[in-house]
């Protein structure tokens, strides 16, 4: 029963809540979509909302912003709404543009308003913080460049006409360099002449916006004072403006004309010597972003042709910026004789440069900048108006010597410091708001290089691990509770499991650098702790592996013993840390100091509870402690460590990550031609689809893809079947098919090629059905089978998966994307036997399904095999790891041993051909190959006569060997036939010695090592892995030369964009070339996409978009699987909107499971409304920990209600949107019902996010919120929430709130079209004949005193009261 109820609690509202109440009133009134009689439209509204700053209400952008907007109702507040509306939709994560796509006509006229706005003195009619909000919006328009309507109005900003900002000598200058561009600088020219003067001078201003922005912002920034008080009004325009520019610098369309207009403001020069930079604490996230906008200015990339510019190339340019400053100073300035005739090495360093240019007067130095165009001519007997600081700066920064990024690369060390773990703009709290920037990289729809691509994922990757590093450092060191002891020492008052405190800590080995470094090639320490503990905690520390990662920690803490710690406040002050580093274990040391190898030998048992660790340590980064000790006189951080800190190995893989990434940059990485640019977002996106790739081929074999001539002809719908073979009685699977093949890769077609096209000739295929030949007469012989109905479109994503190119799959839930997969591998499998196929996903679990289902096909499995962990999780006895398939190996080898020394006995041959590989090798040679030809031309077709069908039987070698089989062997029906079968009994022997010939290896191969890496590079033709696994092993399987020809990655839409890249470059190029010839991506961008922990990674840097949600970004051809079979048609409808055309397989119709109503409830689907339980809604205990207990009780009551009715309980599972809410409903479930035997427990109670990729025939969904609609906003959530139940999906939620959000609408207007009470029919027993939709009267019955009724309408509080009745009858008589 429910807990008794307690007095209300009156709870004042906050401000935000009596907002929201006035929005929500004022939706109601004017654009709820639920509200049939809305008021008119009223300007007033819109200044009112946006005074009073609450303009984040759902669809009031959608249904009252923009569907009124127009030019004569345009005011500020309106413009700043759009604006603010669009910003947070962004912030959201939520698609922003789609309406405006929808109407529009007035977004020019309205981006018009915007960029005048934007450069507004800002103590007129818009302040500095509303010009903040509209450099915001810019930029998100900036990096909107996909959307058509964003890019018509954004090009006319970036294109070359902008160059009309540069000053005269610096145009001249660069037209000089390019002569192509003064060709379309005069075009440009001309057609300027042609416009009227009032469309002339609108293009003029929008041409210098950038220009005339960048001004703005320099004024702006040197009214910031250098001591006095500043507005952060300020500071927060400053820092977006530094975003926007870094913004647009980093995608090539926009860079390409742009960072001529940004060298020649100097806006760096102003930005470096400002007063900002110099202000620590308000200026320290400018000066990081500044550091961020510095290095992109400087990107080694040809800014015109967007051709990555090698390290000659780049000394290249910067020794002609030298030498032009020589000759100009030779040339001009007697003074500078010195510098001009130097060695450029020697002048080309900061301290150089300003000891020859210090010296020089601020007009001389002017004259010096406008020979090099960087600055306009000083007019005769005039003084510069520039600082000479400024001055100095210019010429100094620009012509010293630059540090290649590949070498600020390799000096970086791996493992962050204290100063980056609890830096704020580089590592934020797991509570990041979106409001502010950060001096993060972001991860958008293009790259400058690939260069550029692998660094930006570099450092997200670096600052992500960051963030869970430290949360595992403030968790383990608050458990050790330390304090200041009375002598003035470090006392531990706790403990904690993943940390020990250090007894003794010393560098045992510093190794001397390799030439050309200055860095150490090896620092290893010893760490020494002791092993107090439990039992099990110090088997895990004991079982700590090579590779694993460590910390080494230094407190100094100033509480006094006995502080309690607060968790709210600031971790370092409270616990005094100082510093941290990370370290690599590389063993535990033995009694005799010697490190114990890791190995099949089991671990020395040692005494005492000390133990000794040996650690590497990282070299970059003790080099940089060791000279700053030196240099700088601070203490040795080696001496001072006191605490060491492990992590769980599952989260501990990001230094081999890390290595990984960064050891492709120091390669050339070759990715095949076909890719490059798609991958960097450029070029035509469909360019590596099959039809464009210039090797498609035009005949493949689909093995057992089809069924039947029929499934064939339903398949290509729209084309013409023509099969080679008139008899219908021959038109049976296999089928080879013959595509017509289109020409041209990039070749422009003509009109006539167009209409070519549409002719019979390019719509008809040429089916040939084939035979596979006999191989042998057992039944395990027989080939396995695809018992698969495929769709159309199923076999479309087969067709291209077989064919070269990228291949990219949609697959809605339920649309059978694993079969569509393994399919793919097999049809590759047997058209291209010398090809390898690299499987990658994201999961094991997938992984796991995956080889279930390859294993029921036509593979043979010595090919298969499966790396890294997560192969115990097989449900099959057969072991495919890489040591599973040594043993599996040796095992078969000795089988087909013993089979070989049958045949022989069977033969009559002496000796012992079954002692090895290379024996029986020889036996088949001289014995049985004699025997075969011998009995061939026995019986083989001689002239027009056929022989005599007895002869096949009789002459056949074989008899005594093939006695076990099934008799007869031959039929004796025709000549042919038995033949077939002969040829069939000898294919099954000669496979016997051909996989001997294959297994020779392990007989030469010794060691379990040696064989494992001989399978893995030269035996196995389908190799699994995940894509983390692939990322930590890079660095082996290459230089293993391990080969593969095609990938298939499963998942791919929940796989970050690095690690499925990382697979794509698991192999050395051959000749300078990749060997890729195939990469199929299968996936569903519309649901959950990688899992990040922290929300400024997150939504900041898009560190959540996939690879392959990009590439449907950018425009690459998709094939959508368009028909789904795990749930009944009414669920399918409250998700399918969110797909192309996606409908249901006959079976949902017609299966009874599907056609029969859900036991005990009216609806199949149903949502329920939740009111304030107890006086309380969604309730908050600890940040973002949400509970609903109203929707928790509601929702087991429920779960309890359905198995007092029979159902399963593991059929049922419970998801909610939020961990808080999954921790309530499991402590209700343990209080109420959990050790009830006739209850029990659910399948599963778990969140949203964690149940992607699983189902259950009926969800129960809690979604928790009441103020706020929260992250169901993200309509891949809502789509995976949707997609879950099979037969019957119950959602508990606040209707009000969520029947407003605009993102959600398609779903909740279905949902809401049903009645918001829960319907139940308490008399119904599971299971039921009832058809959905349908109540039969013979369950009418009396209940508490009700007449007649059919159902029971019930809300929380009552339902109790039935479940009280429900499980006080007598075991199945309810309602009876």
């Amino acid at each position: 029963m429910a807990a008794p109820a307690q007095p209300k609690k009156i709870v004042a509202p906050t401000v935000s809540q009596i907002n929201a109440e006035f929005v929500t009133q004022l939706a109601c009134k004017y654009w709820a979509p639920h509200i049939k009689k809305k008021s008119p439209f009223d300007i007033k509204v819109i200044e009112e909302i946006y005074e009073k700053e609450i303009v984040k209400s759902s669809q009031y952008l959608e249904n009252y912003l923009w569907m009124n907007y127009s030019p004569e109702v345009s005011s500020k507040a309106y413009l700043m709404s759009i604006c603010c509306m669009v910003n947070e939709k962004f912030r959201e994560n939520v698609p922003a543009w789609e309406i405006f796509k929808k109407k529009p006509d007035h977004f020019p006229f309205f981006f018009k308003h915007i960029l005048k706005a934007a450069l507004a003195e800002t103590d007129g009619e818009f302040s500095l913080h509303e010009q903040t909000v509209l450099l915001l919006f810019l930029d998100h328009c900036f990096n909107s460049l996909e959307v058509d309507l964003i890019r018509s109005q954004v090009q006319q900003l970036i294109s070359l006409p902008m160059w009309m900002g540069l000053q005269a000598a610096r145009l001249e200058l660069e037209l000089k360099k390019t002569p192509k561009l003064r060709k379309f600088w005069n075009l440009i020219k001309k057609n300027d002449e042609k416009m009227d003067p009032e469309a002339r001078e609108q293009a003029y201003q929008e041409r210098r916006f950038l220009s005339q922005l960048i001004q703005k912002f320099i004024s702006v920034l040197k009214s910031v004072p250098l001591s006095e008080p500043v507005t952060m009004d300020k500071v927060h325009y400053c820092e977006r403006f530094i975003e926007l520019m870094i913004d647009l610098e980093a995608l090539l369309p926009t860079r390409r004309w742009f960072n001529t207009i940004l060298d020649d403001s100097h806006l760096l020069v102003h930005c470096y010597l400002s007063n900002l930079v110099r202000r620590e604490e308000d200026g320290h996230l400018f000066s990081q972003l500044l550091d961020m906008l510095k290095f992109y200015t400087g990107f080694e990339i040809n800014d015109q042709t967007g051709n990555a510019l090698t390290e000659n190339e780049m000394t290249t340019i910067h020794y002609d910026r030298i030498t032009s400053l020589q000759r100009a100073a030779f040339a001009h300035f007697t003074e500078l004789y010195d510098f001009a005739l130097s060695n450029v090495a020697e002048v080309d360093t900061r301290e150089s440069l300003v000891k020859f240019f210090g010296p020089l007067s601020s007009n001389t130095l002017h004259q010096v900048a406008s020979y090099l165009c960087l600055l306009p001519t000083l007019p005769k007997n005039e003084d510069t108006t520039f600082d000479k600081e400024f001055l100095l700066e210019l010429l100094v920064s620009r012509h010293e010597r630059r540090i290649s990024q590949i070498q600020q690369l390799n000096q970086m060390p791996l493992y962050p410091t204290e100063k980056i773990i609890w830096d704020e703009n580089i590592v934020p709290t797991e509570y990041y708001s979106g409001e502010g920037c950060l001096a993060l990289p972001k991860l958008n729809l293009q790259f400058l290089t690939l260069h550029d691509y692998l660094l930006r994922n570099f450092n997200l990757f670096r600052l992500e691990s960051t963030y869970e590093i430290r949360q595992d450092i403030e968790d383990s060191v608050s458990r050790m509770k330390p304090w200041l002891s009375e002598y003035g020492g470090v006392v531990f008052g706790g403990w904690a499991r993943m940390a020990q405190p250090i007894v003794a800590f010393t560098v045992v080995e510093v190794a001397k650098p390799n030439i050309g470094e200055n860095w150490p090639t090896r620092v290893r320490a010893d760490v020494t702790i002791n092993l107090n503990v439990r039992d099990h905690i110090k088997d895990e520390w004991e079982g700590l592996r090579k590779h694993d990662v460590c910390f080494l920690i230094t407190v100094r803490p100033t509480k006094p013993y006995g502080t309690k710690f607060d968790r709210r406040r600031p971790f370092i002050e409270q616990v005094g840390l100082v510093y941290v580093r990370g370290c690599e274990i590389q063993g535990m040391l033995d009694d005799k100091g010697r490190v114990i190898e890791d190995g099949p030998e089991p671990r020395p048992n040692l005494r005492g509870e000390s133990r000794t660790f040996r650690v590497f340590l990282d070299p970059n980064q003790y080099q940089q402690d060791m000279t700053n000790t030196i240099q700088n006189g601070a203490e040795d951080v080696y001496e001072t460590f006191n605490i060491i800190m492990r992590r769980k190995p599952k989260e501990n893989n990001f230094k081999a990550v890390l290595e990984t990434i960064r050891n492709l940059m120091n390669t050339d990485c070759v990715v095949p031609d076909w890719l490059h640019d798609i991958i960097l977002g450029y070029g035509d996106p469909s360019s590596a689809h099959y039809s464009k790739m210039p090797n498609q081929i035009a005949t493949l074999d689909f093995n057992d893809t089809f069924l039947s001539i029929e499934h064939l002809k339903a398949s290509f719908p729209g084309h013409n079947v023509k099969v080679t073979v008139e008899d219908p009685a021959l038109q049976i699977p296999p089928f080879r098919i013959t595509f017509p093949v289109r020409s041209g890769k990039g070749k422009k077609r003509k009109d006539a090629d167009v209409e070519d096209e549409d002719t019979e000739e390019a719509k008809t295929l040429i089916v040939e059905p084939h035979v596979i030949p006999n191989r042998g007469p057992y039944p395990y012989n027989q080939p396995k089978r695809n018992t698969i109905q495929f769709t159309h479109t199923q076999i479309e994503a087969i067709r291209a998966g077989m064919q070269p190119g990228l291949t990219m799959v949609v697959g809605p839930p339920g649309t059978g994307k694993t079969d569509v997969a393994v399919q793919i591998i097999s049809n590759i499998y047997h058209n291209f036997p010398e090809q390898r196929t690299l499987i990658v996903t994201h999961s094991n679990q997938a992984l796991n399904q995956l080889f279930e289902k390859i294993m029921a096909l036509d593979i043979d499995e010595r090919h298969l095999l499966r790396l890294g962990h997560g192969e115990e999780e097989l449900e099959t006895e057969k072991d495919f790891s890489r040591y599973g398939r040594v043993n599996y190996v040796l095992a078969r080898r000795i089988e087909l041993l013993e089979e070989v020394k049958r045949l022989q006995k069977s033969l009559g041959v002496p000796g012992d051909a079954s002692y090895t590989c290379e024996t029986a090798g020889y036996f088949f040679l001289y014995q049985v190959m004699s025997r075969w030809e011998e009995y061939i031309s026995k019986v083989k077709n001689k002239g027009s006569t056929l022989p005599d069908v007895t002869e096949v039987s009789t002459f056949f070698p074989f008899h005594e060997y093939f006695a076990n089989a099934p008799q007869p062997i031959f039929k004796g029906r025709s000549y042919e036939e038995d033949m077939e079968i002969a040829e069939g009994c000898f294919r099954h022997i000669k496979k016997i010695f051909t996989q001997l010939e294959e297994f020779r290896a392990s007989e030469l191969l010794r060691s379990g090592l040696d064989r494992s890496k001989y399978l893995l590079v030269k035996e196995a033709k389908i190799i699994a892995m995940t894509c983390t696994h692939a990322a930590l092993k890079r660095h082996d399987l290459v230089k293993l030369g391990f080969k593969y020809d095609n990938i298939l990655m499963e998942e791919a839409a929940q796989i970050l964009e690095i690690e499925t890249f990382i697979p794509l470059l698991l192999q050395n190029p051959q000749d300078g070339f990749s060997r890729l010839k195939r990469w199929i991506m299968i996936g569903d961008h519309h649901q959950l996409p990688p899992v990040i922990k922290n929300m400024a990674f997150q939504k900041y840097s898009n560190m959540e978009q996939s690879l392959f949600t990009r590439f449907v970004r950018v425009g690459v051809p998709t094939v959508d699987l368009d028909a789904q079979g795990r749930a009944r048609a009414s669920l399918c409808n409250l998700y399918n909107w969110r797909y192309k055309n996606l409908g249901n397989l006959p079976h949902v119709q017609l299966l009874p499971e599907f056609s029969t109503a859900n036991a005990g409830l009216l609806y199949d689907f149903q949502l329920i409304n939740v009111e304030d339980f107890q006086g309380v809604g969604e309730s908050e205990p600890n940040p973002y920990f949400y509970q609903n207990l109203g929707e928790a009780e509601y929702v087991v009551a429920l779960f309890m209600y359905m198995c007092l009715l029979g159902y399963p309980a593991d059929r049922i599972s419970i998801l909610t949107t939020y961990n808080g809410q999954k921790h309530l409903i499991r402590d209700i479930i343990n209080r109420r019902c959990g050790n009830n035997p006739l209850i029990g427990r659910p399948n599963k109670v778990t969140t949203v996010d964690r149940f992607q990729g699983q189902q259950n025939d009926y969800i129960l969904l809690s979604l928790v919120r009441t103020r706020a609609v929260g992250h169901l906003r993200d309509v891949r959530r809502l789509v995976v929430a949707m997609s879950r139940a099979r037969l019957g999906l119950y959602i508990f939620a606040r209707v009000s709130l969520f029947q407003n959000c605009f993102e959600l609408t398609p779903a909740f207007s279905q949902l809401t079209a049903r009645p918001l009470h829960l319907h139940i029919i308490p008399t119904e027993p599971f299971p039921t004949t009832r058809k959905v939709g349908l109540l039969s009267s013979f369950y009418r019955t009396a209940f508490l005193g009700v007449g007649n009724w059919d159902f029971l309408i019930v809300d929380h509080i009552n339902f109790w009261a039935l479940l009280f009745y429900l499980m006080n009858c007598p075991r199945g008589s309810i309602g009876f």
